[in-house]
C-alpha cells in the first residue's frame, strides 16, 4: 500500500455578525483573553424556487489573545459584523454529572471589524472612520473660494512633427534603455 502525504492545514476563515458583546478578561499570568460568539448565514439559490434561501445558522464561539484581544474587547460590540482567520482547536470537560462534553472553537489570529466606526471611537486595522454628521453640515456651510485652472502651454503642432522627424533617424543605440 502506498503512503500518503497529506498536508497539515488547519486554518478557518469565516465572517459573522457577534451574538452578544465580547468578555475581555486576563490570566492569571496578565494574558488578556476576549471571547465572543458569531452567527454566520449561508445563503444559497434553491435552483427549484429560483430564490435566495438562508441556511441554518452556524453559531462558533472565538477567542483571541494578546493586543488583539484588547483592541476587540474594547471595539467590539453585540451585533457587529466581523471577518476572523484562525485555526480551529477543541476544548473538552467533563460536567459535575460525569458527562464528557467537547467544543469546538476557533483560536483567532486576525480579526477584522466589518462595521464602519464614528471618528470619536477607537479605530482598528481594516476600520473605516467615517465623518459624524453635523462635522459634514459645517463644512457644507463654508463657502469654498474659486481658484482659476492654471494655464498650460500646448505645444505647437509644428514642433510635434519636428519631433516626430528626428526620431526617424534615431538608431537603437540612441535609446536610453
Amino acid at each position: 500500500m502506498a503512503e500518503y502525504r497529506v498536508p497539515n492545514i488547519n486554518r478557518i476563515h469565516i465572517t459573522g455578525n457577534l451574538t452578544h458583546d465580547p468578555e475581555l478578561r486576563y490570566t492569571p499570568e496578565g494574558q488578556p483573553v476576549c471571547s465572543f460568539n458569531i452567527a454566520n448565514t449561508h445563503r444559497y439559490l434553491d435552483k427549484k424556487t429560483n430564490e435566495w434561501t438562508d441556511a441554518p445558522t452556524t453559531f462558533v464561539k472565538v477567542t483571541t489573545w494578546g493586543q488583539t484581544a484588547e483592541r476587540m474587547g474594547s471595539t467590539l460590540h453585540k451585533g457587529n459584523a466581523v471577518y476572523v482567520e484562525g485555526d480551529l482547536r477543541t476544548n473538552s470537560w467533563e460536567t459535575p454529572q460525569g458527562e464528557k462534553r467537547s467544543t469546538i472553537e476557533i483560536h483567532a489570529l486576525r480579526v477584522q471589524n466589518l462595521n464602519k466606526v464614528t471618528a470619536g471611537e477607537q479605530g482598528v486595522e481594516g476600520e473605516t472612520q467615517e465623518v459624524k454628521e453635523p462635522e459634514l453640515k459645517q463644512h457644507e456651510e463654508q463657502e469654498v473660494p474659486k481658484t482659476e485652472e492654471p494655464k498650460v502651454n500646448k505645444p505647437k503642432d509644428e514642433k510635434l512633427s519636428k519631433n516626430k522627424e528626428d526620431m526617424k533617424d534615431a538608431s537603437e543605440e540612441d535609446l536610453p534603455f
